[in-house]
């Protein structure tokens, strides 16, 4: 089965169609008003594959003179260190001087420059990559000779999905309109990182506009970035999106790990659909100051990763409260020690639900009997008929308003740019290259409009209904988490804004990878990470694609 991807629910309501069409279609939106009710997305041509702004040469120029010393021979000879590894792992390489971070900058930038863009096995998952990334690590080395105690961070390349702002490369959310988009300051999340001793290796692609912009385009694809790839089924399975260069790029081992977004969906299918470990946090634990939005409601950066050890380390290296973001909340430093004694979390007499209408997927089934071997008990429950009533205007109203926002507080002061209007606009003047699948749904978010009242009742009636979904099953079976897949229940838990952490459970039929999710309370993340550590330390699913070892 494969997974949903929540927001193509938009090409129900967006899009040009004859009478006949917006007739069948009618029909079909009062099927989806309940969003577990998204039918699967199907697989798209692609009308676009390579980027016609990126050039492979453009990129590695900086890099010629670093790369003299750097072999085919010692890339070879550091697979075993660094390939599948988790970061204690690689830090305990570096410090028994099996490696060092120079090496593992220089290893992730050949594997990034052999197979993402220009050749038969192309990715195009990173649009950027920092030019001062390998100084910085040699930097990093000597501080390594001191004695200050360090985060598990320190020294680690991640890359940033490309709506979150770096000082030193442009902030583009995929788009021609923004590729000029030099900030003055990083968003709060990359402060914390750099911080903490990470290393900002580059930029990953994504759906343009974090898939709030064409409404008829594959997942992945961007005008700046390309088509982004499945490396499990390049040209046949979906990346997901809208993170999907975050996903496929740590799918793929271009990095440690790396950050992603979700608005609904936007971490969890993407991670799903490309065998790693994703975590949404529960909205305002994680910043979203600087980072380009769709919905100041529902957005949350969240980690990506190979493993769950790894998903908590980023998750720990990106926490602080930011007074700027007015939906932050501070927690204690107790439970922000999120990768601290997962190897002690257990299952055992954990009560989680379990979606009858889900158990017809052999996967899902089989990774229940792995955490019922675990000692967890299962309880089987139904579905909540639960309405969701403008979900869509919720984004688009909320669009409409936060994107100024962005532009004037955190944006390049230089672009003109302030509104939605003013971006299509300008996708206009060469609407071929900048929107070869059109912009739906940024004109639905030029033509709505509400009143004060009005948005924050959408807001309201969507977070009440969404709690209700969970909280219904969860308080009459007593259960400690519901367990579904892939992104299936992501816009369910958006509005209820809920944690969500997916965890690779294998692979379908058709090779097409699937995850095991797990769905909490606000700020059970630490819980979440727990249990997702059980399940993949029992199970052991994830196999890295083989094209790409």
């Amino acid at each position: 089965m494969r997974s949903l991807f929540l927001l193509s629910l938009f090409l129900i309501f967006l899009g040009c169609k004859s009478s006949e069409e917006e007739k069948n279609q009618n029909s079909e939106s009062k099927k989806d008003a309940n969003l577990s009710a998204i039918s699967n997305k199907p697989f798209r041509e692609f009308k676009v594959l390579d980027s016609k702004y990126l050039q492979s040469s453009e990129i590695w120029a900086a890099f010629d003179e670093d790369f003299r010393d750097f072999t085919e021979d010692t890339y070879n000879a550091l697979k075993p260190l660094i390939l599948e590894q988790d970061i204690p792992t690689i830090q305990q390489h570096i410090a028994t001087k099996k490696l060092s971070y120079e090496l593992l900058t220089k290893f992730y930038l050949y594997r990034i420059k052999t197979f993402d863009r220009e050749n038969d096995l192309s990715l195009n998952a990173v649009i950027a990559i920092n030019p001062d990334v390998i100084n910085e690590a040699r930097q990093r080395d000597k501080e390594l000779m001191g004695t200050a105690e360090r985060h598990p961070i320190f020294g680690m390349p991640i890359l940033l999905k490309d709506n979150i702002n770096t000082r030193n490369l442009p902030t583009t959310a995929g788009s021609v309109a923004l590729q000029e988009n030099n900030t003055e300051t990083d968003a709060f999340i990359t402060q914390r990182l750099i911080e903490n001793g990470a290393l900002i290796l580059g930029k990953t692609n994504l759906s343009e506009w974090a898939y709030y912009f064409c409404g008829n385009c594959p997942s992945g694809f961007s005008a700046i970035g390309g088509q982004t790839l499945n490396p499990y089924g390049r040209k046949t399975l979906d990346t997901g999106g809208s993170s999907s260069g975050s996903g496929v790029a740590v799918a793929a081992n271009f990095c440690v790990a790396a950050v992603g977004t979700e608005t609904a969906g936007s971490i969890l299918s993407p991670a799903s659909q490309n065998s790693v470990v994703g975590l949404k946090p529960s909205i305002g634990l994680l910043s979203r100051s600087g980072i380009v939005p769709i919905s100041s409601t529902l957005d949350t950066p969240g980690p990506i990763s190979k493993n769950v050890i790894d998903n908590a380390i980023l998750l720990d290296a990106m926490s602080g409260y930011d007074a700027a973001d007015f939906k932050a909340y501070s927690s204690n430093a107790e439970s922000r020690s999120y990768f601290q004694n997962l190897s002690d979390a257990s299952v055992k007499s954990k009560r989680f639900g379990a979606f009858k209408n889900l158990m017809e997927d052999s996967l899902y089934v089989n990774a229940i009997a792995v955490l019922k071997s675990q000692g967890a008990e299962i309880i089987e429950i139904s579905e909540v008929p639960v309405e969701f009533p403008a979900f869509l205007r919720l984004l688009n109203l909320d669009m409409k308003k936060d994107l100024p926002t962005y532009f004037s507080e955190y944006g390049n002061q230089q672009l003109n740019f302030k509104t939605v209007e003013d971006l299509m606009a300008f996708n206009e003047i060469d609407s071929l290259n900048t929107m070869p699948y059109g912009q739906n749904l940024f004109k639905a978010v030029a033509a709505d409009s509400a009143s004060k009242e009005e948005h924050e009742a959408i807001k309201q009636t969507l977070k009440t209904n969404g709690r209700r979904f969970f909280d219904i099953p969860m308080q009459e079976q007593n259960l400690d988490a519901v367990l579904s897949m892939n992104n299936y229940h992501a816009a369910e838990a958006a509005v209820a804004e809920y944690p969500a952490l997916t965890v690779p459970m294998g692979y379908a039929l058709d090779a097409a990878p699937e995850g095991l999710t797990f769905i909490s309370k606000p700020k059970s993340e630490k819980k979440l990470l727990g249990w997702g550590y059980v399940y993949e330390q029992a199970s052991k699913m994830r196999k890295a694609p083989k094209a790409y070892n």
